[in-house]
């Protein structure tokens, strides 16, 4: 074996065993990169045979099936850091049993820039709850200058119409209406690509209330469709279907967190496919009837 060979592999023993302050990883990775192709072999097999291989899994380097060291894939760029996640904002909501009214408020509510990435808390504890940054459905209180969406307390008898008087709806708000009523000129503009004053802002905002989000309102507080003269529009059976993804009665499991998630994909996705009709048919329609209108006295 050649002196410089020798060198070498005495070197790389004394990886292991060097007290320098020279970061050990450095120290293999300028060895490696740095020795000739001759003494490739020679130095893979006295690695196998030496603390130096257990050194080299422990770094930047693997050694493969062949037995060349390649270098490890790196942690996925798109996973959050420890600190990130602990800092990323909180939507709670109940626990147990889920409704649409709180899976489409969550879903709303993570189509905003500020909550995109929020992690949703689903709990009835008041001291995880009031480490939120939105709580929805839960709480016994109704605040928006707090973030706070409930609609079970007693007191709570906010409509549509008593909260913007020049709307006619006068559905008592769940959850889903809650967020709407407050976020939802934001919501729409945010899917739409969009902002909040472009004038088919308001005109969808009725349409999607009155013919999406007011018959989830109702159900989930109990409010026949017909008391005489017909209440509110039914057009989804949303409601019905995403109740239908808890678990059964008589399952082992009982864990709701699987069919939280479906519900809250189901009730997103058919209402971004509503507003996109509303949006791409339905508005255009409305356009060429208002234009027919105005020139209904013209002759031709």
């Amino acid at each position: 074996m050649s002196r410089s060979l020798s060198t070498a592999l005495l070197w790389a023993n004394s990886l292991t065993t060097n007290g320098s302050g020279v970061s050990r990883k450095y120290r293999v990775r300028t060895f490696i990169l740095s020795a000739p192709r001759s003494i490739w072999f020679h130095m893979v097999w006295r690695a196998l045979q030496s603390r130096t291989v257990h050194l080299l899994c422990r770094s930047s380097f693997s050694i493969t099936a062949g037995g060349f060291p390649s270098l490890l894939m790196p942690e996925d760029p798109k996973r959050p850091r420890r600190e990130e996640r602990l800092m990323a904002p909180k939507i709670g909501t109940h626990n147990g049993t889920f409704h649409c009214d709180e899976a489409l408020a969550c879903y709303l509510l993570r189509t905003l820039e500020p909550y995109r990435d929020a992690e949703i808390v689903r709990t009835r504890d008041p001291q995880l709850l009031s480490q939120c940054d939105v709580v929805v459905d839960v709480g016994g209180e109704y605040d928006p200058s707090r973030n706070r969406y409930d609609h079970h307390q007693r007191s709570f008898c906010e409509t549509m119409n008593s909260l913007y008087p020049d709307k006619p709806w006068v559905t008592k708000l769940s959850s889903a209406g809650l967020v709407y009523a407050h976020f939802g000129a934001q919501i729409l503009a945010t899917l739409l690509g969009t902002d909040e004053e472009d004038p088919i802002i308001p005109i969808l905002y009725d349409k999607m209330y009155e013919n999406f989000v007011e018959e989830i309102d109702a159900i989930d507080n109990g409010i026949s469709q017909f008391d005489g003269e017909q209440r509110y529009n039914i057009t989804t059976t949303l409601s019905s279907r995403v109740g239908h993804l808890n678990p059964r009665w008589n399952e082992p499991d009982q864990d709701t967190e699987i069919g939280f998630k479906k519900a809250m994909e189901l009730a997103g996705t058919e209402f971004v496919s509503r507003l996109d009709f509303y949006h791409r048919s339905w508005l255009p329609a409305r356009a060429l009837v208002e234009e027919a209108i105005r020139q209904r006295f013209q002759v031709w």
